[in-house]
Formats: C-alpha cells, structure tokens, sequence
C-alpha cells in the first residue's frame, strides 16, 4: 500500500512538472530586451508553477499526516 502511494505521488508530480515545462512561452527570435528598437519591457515573472508546485507538497504533506493519524488510532502502540 505504501509503495503504491509513493509512486502515485511521484507518478503525479513528474506529469506536473513535465505540463509546467512545456507550457513557457518560445524565445524571441534573435532579439531581446535591450537591443534597440521599440520594445516594452516585460517585468511579467511566472507564478503558476510555484503555487502549483507548493499545493501539491502541501496536499501530499497534508495525506501523510491524515494517514499516520488512522493507522495510529487503528492500534495504538503499546507503553512500556
């Protein structure tokens, strides 16, 4: 059961991040900012990949936590 957790998780955030990956948009061609002409200057910095990235951690954080609650109220350990 554990191993098939872990892998769902790995599973889940290697398809994540090969989407986020994929997603940016294509280079400029041959030019940037800052070599002449009129262009604006883009100050647009991608979020979206890290809030995704950080909800995931804190979803599969957040299972982990829920599922060592029920298998230690399942049996509780013994005392010494």
């Amino acid at each position: 059961m554990k191993k098939n957790i872990i892998r769902l998780i790995f599973i889940v955030s290697f398809s994540i991040t090969g989407l986020e990956i994929m997603s940016q948009p294509p280079a400029p061609p041959s030019g940037g900012v800052g070599q002449g002409g009129n262009q604006e200057a883009s100050g647009d910095a991608p979020i979206g990949s890290g809030i995704g990235i950080l909800l995931t951690l804190g979803a599969a954080y957040g299972g982990k936590k829920i599922y060592e609650l029920r298998k230690k109220l399942k049996c509780p350990e013994k005392e010494l």
